[in-house]
């Protein structure tokens, strides 16, 4: 997690600050996380996907790819995954359309 940070923190333009949305996972919740000046961290209450901007991606990804099939196996399903992950990526914007929030644009 520590090492994500990290790359993010070095894509921010000087000058401006990164808000990163956490769950309460364990690992989102280390105070040696917040070690970076141009990164805040807004942890999000708990037992509130409905907040969490991925949980409209994954639901999404469940929706549109995953639900209502078999899959033979693991590597069925990563596939699966990967195709659904390769096709967001394609169409600019889909990811930030499914995840953006009109009330946190500053």
């Amino acid at each position: 997690m520590k090492a994500h940070l990290k790359m993010i923190s070095d894509k921010v333009a000087p000058g401006k600050i990164a808000i990163i949305v956490l769950d309460r996972a364990s690992w989102h919740k280390s105070k040696k996380l917040n070690c970076y000046d141009n990164i805040r961290l807004l942890p999000l209450p708990a037992a509130s996907p409905e907040l969490n901007p991925v949980e409209q991606l994954w639901q999404h990804l469940r929706d549109k790819f995953l639900a209502n099939r078999v899959f033979k196996g693991a590597s069925e399903i990563v596939d699966a995954c990967c195709d659904a992950w390769n096709a967001y990526v394609d169409v600019s914007g889909t990811i930030s359309s499914l995840c953006s929030r009109s009330w946190a644009i500053l």
